[in-house]
């Protein structure tokens, strides 16, 4: 198949199709910094879709690739718990665990959850767009024409920082700030990455003391319409320990960061290797919606989820005990030929182009995901007004994680109408 044969052309990595199958090991950092982990799903998803990898820089786990099989997964919370052993590949650290509400079964789950929903009600939605179109158009305008320069800094970050400082009515010139953290919360050296573990901790600490300060500023304050606001006011977030107020932090800071930040960026990558359906976004724009969920789709922005079974459970006709690791990889599931038809390529008018996987399914479906939707329709929107070719004058550098599927660096170069 094509996708194989141009993850191959990395060089550093075994056919996997020449490897005794038990030896596969999806989890590595740098199969996902290579884009070369295609063909190793492939694989598993045409021979072994339940498959057992004994030795791991992660431990022995269980790999889900398949669409149907996780959804199976995902809406058995009884017997695959998150709170267990968390929601990453990555094992937790004794000395610096953090916890928040996509780390927990119902019902404490569902209690914190509901707290902060409010934020991305069709109400609120309704508020924020015409601030994403006004701040998206402001960076759009600024951009330089016929320059090279790093997309993923000049539009993705900032976009998102804008929108997450508006969410959590964080200072405005600080802004960036959250990048930074978000960075720091999925990129430590224990988890595959490249941050020591130290410098990870000390700047989760700094978030921590300063999201403090604005907890104990809206606390004397009437409730507002902002995250720190809802938990602190909230009867069943307001007494949080401070580990348990990071770990919300990270999870709302990440999820509000990573989806649409990196789909931000695949949306001009992909668009750039399929130059047809750039074509057919010029012709017709009014397709922005339906090419916004296969953006998502395609990009995958969260490569995986984990769950820890309860007690023993068998699937596909593999026995999986009591205590083991099962990770869900939605990056193979958006890529499952027996549920999507031609998988491996991007469609922006596809049908059902939001049936997939990369927000998940059941009741830890991304919270957000109507948020991402909207973001990414107003910057296409207002891209297509100034631009006609976003065009990628380089590879990629891509994020270093088998858990955040991004990009650090995209260069490219802007043709105006």
């Amino acid at each position: 198949m094509k996708i194989m044969k141009e993850a191959m052309k990395v060089g550093e990595f075994p056919d996997p199709y020449t490897m005794p199958l038990e030896d596969i090991d999806v989890s590595s950092p740098m199969l996902f910094k290579a884009d070369a982990f295609w063909p190793y799903f492939e694989r598993l998803r045409n021979e072994d879709p339940v498959h057992y990898c004994k030795n791991s820089p992660f431990g022995p786990y269980w790999s889900i690739t398949k669409f149907n099989d996780i959804m199976e997964i995902e809406k058995n919370h009884d017997v695959f718990s998150s709170e267990v052993g968390g929601i990453t590949i990555f094992e937790r650290m004794d000395d610096f665990k953090t916890s928040s509400f996509i780390q927990m079964d119902p019902p404490k789950h569902d209690a914190q959850r509901m707290t902060v929903t409010g934020v991305v009600a069709p109400t609120n939605l309704a508020l924020l767009e015409p601030i994403i179109r006004e701040r998206a158009a402001k960076i759009l305008d600024e951009l330089p024409i016929g320059e090279t320069f790093n997309w993923v800094e000049k539009v993705s970050i900032e976009l998102t920082c804008q929108m997450l400082a508006t969410l959590f009515d964080f200072p405005f010139e600080e802004r960036h700030k959250l990048a930074y953290w978000s960075d720091m919360a999925t990129s430590s050296e224990v988890n595959g990455g490249t941050t020591p573990e130290a410098q990870r901790r000390e700047s989760l600490l700094e978030c921590l003391e300063v999201f403090t300060g604005l907890w104990n500023e809206r606390i004397n304050k009437k409730p507002g319409n902002d995250l720190i606001s809802m938990l602190a006011h909230n009867k069943d977030t307001q007494d949080m320990d401070p580990m348990e107020y990071l770990g919300n932090l990270i999870l709302l800071i990440v999820g509000g960061n990573d989806t649409t930040r990196n789909s931000i960026s695949g949306g001009v990558y992909f668009l750039n290797q399929f130059p047809d359906e750039y074509e057919k976004l010029r012709n017709n724009p009014a397709v922005i919606p339906s090419m916004v969920s296969e953006i998502i789709r395609y990009q995958t922005p969260l490569a995986h989820m984990r769950r820890t079974a309860t007690q023993d459970y068998v699937i596909r006709g593999k026995h999986i005990k009591k205590g083991d690791k099962v990770i869900m990889w939605y990056v193979s599931a958006n890529r499952d030929e027996d549920v999507i038809e031609n998988p491996n390529a991007f469609i922006i008018d596809r049908n059902r182009s939001r049936h997939h996987m990369s927000f998940g399914f059941g009741l830890h479906r991304c919270m957000g995901n109507r948020l991402a939707e909207m973001q990414l329709k107003t910057v296409w929107e207002e891209i297509m007004k100034r631009f006609k070719f976003v065009e990628v004058v380089g590879e990629p550098v891509r994020v270093q994680s088998p858990f955040v599927k991004g990009y650090e660096e995209l260069p490219v170069r802007l043709h105006a109408w």
